[in-house]
């Protein structure tokens, strides 16, 4: 999987933040999943570079940008990004993780921010409930603890078919570079380390406060609980819109990266 030999690094007030940045004009910056890193969008970096300015970095932990050696907000981080590479106001694509970051950026960078499309997130206060999900987060923190690392990959890509599928539904190419990306970002921690990630709270009832377009786009198979969310989400803003991918799972853009890339692409064109 190519991706990191155009990767560009800015110094941050704690490190370096590394991103990718092609294409030319109006800018869409992409916001990976966790565990993995920006060539999570190669599919879509490709279908959007002909037309717009395509920057997805390496969230902070992540990929090739720098740990945490103080608490931080990815927020922040984002902002700083967008301010030393000239990039805003950007429309944020941010997908599970990359979408909390996409919406605590609105929040709490509103000018940097055009529009936000969001995909398996919904803003920071949202948490699976459902026993599946708590099943997996079981067995992340087991394989953790038992310094399992391979046992831990595996319980990640579960995460691709859901709980409606087995990996036999699933085209084997999607969770190898899952396993990929996520190898290298856990590899650059280490068992125990602390976690200086200060969380954005207090986000839903700030949601209506959002004015900028808001596009919430999440595969049919997520749990009722995530889309009735992202519902909620794109009912409370001023300009909100929700979409389903029938037919998949978290992660749509790997899956069907044609139909996402559709519904990204007329959604950016519209703006």
């Amino acid at each position: 999987m190519n991706g990191d030999v155009d990767v560009r690094f800015l110094p941050s007030s704690d490190g370096d933040l590394a991103y990718l940045d092609t294409g030319s004009g109006d800018p869409v910056v992409l916001l990976h999943a966790g565990y993995v890193d920006h060539r999570f969008w190669h599919e879509q970096i490709s279908a959007l570079a002909a037309g717009f300015r395509v920057i997805a970095p390496d969230a902070r932990g992540h990929g090739r940008s720098a740990n945490a050696s103080r608490p931080f907000r990815w927020a922040d981080d984002l902002a700083e990004l967008l301010r030393g590479v000239d990039a805003g106001p950007a429309v944020l694509v941010g997908l599970s993780m990359g979408g909390m970051i996409a919406t605590d950026t609105v929040l709490e960078h509103p000018e940097l921010v055009r529009a936000v499309v969001t995909c398996g997130a919904v803003t920071g206060d949202f948490r699976y409930t459902d026993a599946w999900h708590e099943e997996i987060r079981a067995e992340y923190a087991r394989t953790l603890a038992a310094g399992d690392l391979k046992g831990w990959l595996d319980a990640f890509v579960r995460v691709v078919p859901g709980w409606q599928r087995t990996m036999d539904d699933i085209d084997p190419e999607i969770p190898r570079r899952l396993r990929e990306m996520a190898l290298r970002t856990m590899s650059k921690h280490t068992p125990g380390e602390r976690d200086w990630l200060v969380p954005v709270t207090d986000s839903w009832p700030r949601v209506p406060k959002i004015d900028v377009p808001v596009l919430a786009i999440n595969g049919g198979l997520e749990p009722a609980d995530l889309l009735a969310a992202a519902e909620r989400l794109a009912r409370e803003v001023p300009d909100g819109r929700a979409e389903v991918v029938e037919g998949v799972g978290h992660y749509p853009n790997l899956e069907k990266p044609e139909v996402f890339n559709t519904l990204l692409l007329d959604f950016l064109r519209a703006l």
